[in-house]
């Protein structure tokens, strides 16, 4: 199946190539020379490699549905669906790992100096991680507007 998807690794590897401003092959013999040297790089090569196996694992699938659909006329069986579903689930991890990849490629801040009023604009406001305090019961009950009693 070729719905563009295939595309992800490749958009991918030029993202990266584009940012270390090297080749994808001479960053990974870099970093299997020295993984230590840039961490960031060697994160970034073993997420890819990572979406390289995720890739190749959904094409496997997509191949193996479309193999069934052709020999298979008639009303969806078990085995279809059961191949779509994990088509499905190969999709979602080649997409999650290709999210791992671009995340690592997005300019992070070191500095951890920043705090205050730019720090909660950056973050936002804290979420509530316990329930709200109960409303105090009132000793008389109010009746409700446009209510007589």
């Amino acid at each position: 199946m070729n719905d563009g998807s295939d595309d992800v690794l490749g958009v991918i590897t030029e993202q990266i190539e584009t940012r270390f401003g090297m080749s994808f092959t001479a960053l990974r013999g870099a970093v299997e020379r020295s993984p230590d040297a840039n961490p960031q790089a060697a994160q970034v090569v073993y997420w890819h490699g990572m979406l390289s196996q995720a890739q190749t694992a959904l094409d496997k699938v997509e191949d193996d549905l479309l193999a069934v659909l052709d020999t298979e006329p008639g009303p969806l069986g078990d085995l279809v669906l059961d191949l779509a579903q994990r088509v499905n689930a190969a999709v979602a991890v080649r997409d999650g790992r290709a999210l791992i990849v671009t995340h690592l490629l997005e300019p992070h801040t070191t500095d951890h100096q920043d705090t205050g009023a730019s720090a909660a604009r950056r973050r936002g406001p804290a979420l509530r991680t316990s329930p709200p305090p109960p409303a105090p019961a009132s000793a008389t009950p109010l009746p409700a507007r446009g209510v007589h009693r």
